[in-house]
């Protein structure tokens, strides 16, 4: 068996493994330990990796090893959802920097890439936890070494480091007591035995000839967007075309010949196979059948530059008339009704996610860009997000600063502790210090067997009150449940009860609800809201 491997080898093993995670995420979906409905590590490390799959694919053929290794460390970067997701995407980072400079895939280059990428995922986690995805990837690294101080082949590299990957997987039970309660491995580090295993087996030819996926993705169908932009004014035409020839028959003189009769503005530049073709024309269907008939076309863009011409001024004006702030504020939450409320209180972009869905980092990067401020406020309202707003921040050409606030109430607390004259830096602490007295409550329906906080059996079906991440109360009903989650919030102690009411809550029903609390707690003061949150019928908070 060859030990030689091309980068678009390399690059097909990628597009397996992606597709071979995808399929499987589910299956590690069902790992995570908590029995709510937003156990998402398989989604998220999915989702990464296909953005990686999608970013390298824009590659044009042929492309160096160093735009193909910056081309998978943006697409992780920019796709990463979840903490699961930003640790995969600085493990990338960690191989591709690691392989910088190597000319071949050998058993010194790979053990090389992955002492790097232990290095850097180590560096992004500020309290590494043992028996996690960070316990695979060092065992895996640990495998690669072995493996070179051996001199092993690169195949037989390559298939120590998976083994050990799964070995490592069946250890984290032993490292991390909460996964051996739940009789259940990390999923993180599953995910992560299931990519270098996949990976593995698409280099090595174990399933048989790879189709060349990457090869597919960018000559499948062509990309059609059409957007608007600033150069119509000047042209008596209406749709500004451009695309990129596959052609091997193409005339570019003839080519620019028929473009005359179409528009103006006409080029055909470059030389078989490949041209780049723009015309300013009414009629981007001749345009484009024109060239179908001589080669294939991708990446089409057909703007449509009267319309933007139509509103261009409407659209100064309203930017014009936008407030300038010192300060703006992007948060994340689901439900319009949470989204609403957010926005009463100063927040001037609200991303749409959270348990169910976590926005990745290129989603708060675009929302941070929407701001009109000199500094940005990002509140995630998830743990699971607050990394990828982490990596926002970095990459952010404005200044940004993470409140890192675990659920939508927490965000309410903060906002209330905005100072407008304060700079980003005592805005965030301030803000940090509103929200540490905040507990907050959630109440779910399990979707597994498991136990509660006191080694309650849970079963699948019931009723569940969440208290800071502690399973606190279960039962049959919503309202019950709620009650002995406030008792155990010790709610008959605190001043304040914030109650969101989910979108399958009936009014109804919470309403009922908000009486029965007043009956009980007589000294609290309620503040009721439809949230709107899919999933968790209710969220509330006690302050």
């Amino acid at each position: 068996m060859s030990t030689t491997y091309s980068s678009n080898d390399v690059l097909n093993a990628i597009a397996a493994a992606s597709k071979a995670l995808s399929a499987r995420k589910e299956e590690v979906n069902r790992l995570n330990v908590f029995p709510v409905p937003d156990g998402d590590t398989g989604t998220n490390m999915s989702l990464t990796i296909e953005s990686v799959v999608s970013n390298v694919a824009r590659l044009s053929i042929g492309a160096s090893g160093a735009e193909i290794r910056k081309a998978i460390t943006t697409g992780a970067l920019m796709g990463a959802r979840g903490n699961s997701g930003v640790i995969t995407s600085q493990i990338l980072r960690g191989l591709c920097e690691g392989s910088a400079g190597a000319e071949a895939l050998t058993t010194e280059t790979v053990a090389a890439a992955f002492e790097k990428a232990v290095e850097v995922a180590f560096q992004a986690v500020r309290k590494p936890v043992e028996g996690t995805i960070l316990t695979v990837l060092r065992d895996s690294g640990a495998a690669a070494v072995d493996a070179r101080k051996a001199n092993l082949s690169t195949v037989d590299a390559i298939e120590c480091i998976v083994a050990e990957a799964y070995a490592s997987v069946q250890r984290t039970p032993e490292l991390l007591p909460v996964l051996k309660e739940n009789g259940v491995v990390d999923a993180g580090g599953f995910g992560l035995a299931i990519l270098l295993d996949s990976f593995a087996a698409a280099l090595l030819g174990k399933d048989g000839t790879m189709v060349d996926e990457l090869a597919f993705a960018r000559t499948a169908a062509p990309k059609v967007e059409i957007e608007q932009i600033n150069d119509w004014e000047g042209s008596a035409y209406r749709y500004c075309n451009e695309f990129l020839v596959d052609s091997e028959v193409l005339d570019p003189a003839d080519a620019l010949e028929f473009l005359a009769t179409m528009g103006d503005c006409e080029l055909c530049v470059g030389s078989a196979p490949k041209f780049k073709v723009h015309v300013h024309s009414n009629h981007p269907d001749q345009v484009l059948a024109y060239f179908l008939e001589r080669g294939q076309i991708s990446e089409v863009f057909i703007h449509n530059m009267q319309l933007q011409s139509a509103e261009r001024t409407e659209k100064l004006a309203a930017e014009q008339a936008a407030e300038h702030k010192p300060l703006g504020f992007v948060a994340v939450a689901a439900g319009e009704g949470n989204a609403e409320i957010l926005r009463s209180l100063g927040v001037d972009v609200v991303v749409s996610g959270g348990q169910t869905m976590n926005p990745s980092t290129k989603d708060l990067l675009d929302a941070v860009g929407q701001v009109n401020a000199d500094a940005v406020v990002i509140l995630p309202n998830n743990s699971n997000i607050i990394m990828a707003a982490q990596s926002a921040c970095e990459l952010s050409e404005i200044p940004c600063g993470v409140v890192p606030t675990k659920s939508v109430p927490a965000a309410f607390a903060a906002m209330f502790a905005i100072d407008p004259d304060a700079s980003l830096e005592d805005n965030v602490a301030e803000m940090t210090e509103a929200f540490a007295e905040v507990r907050t409550g959630e109440v779910t329906c399990a979707i597994k067997d498991s136990k509660d906080a006191h080694d309650n059996p849970i079963h699948e079906g019931d009723v569940i009150g969440i208290a800071d991440g502690a399973i606190e109360a279960v039962g049959s009903s919503v309202e019950d449940v709620v009650m002995e989650l406030l008792e155990a919030m010790e709610a008959e102690d605190a001043d304040t009860l914030t109650l969101l009411a989910g979108e399958d809550m009936a009014d109804g029903d919470f309403a009922a609800l908000v009486e029965r609390i007043e009956e009980a707690y007589d000294d609290l003061e309620i503040d009721s809201h439809r949230g709107e949150q899919p999933l968790y019928p209710i969220v509330l908070s006690v302050e």
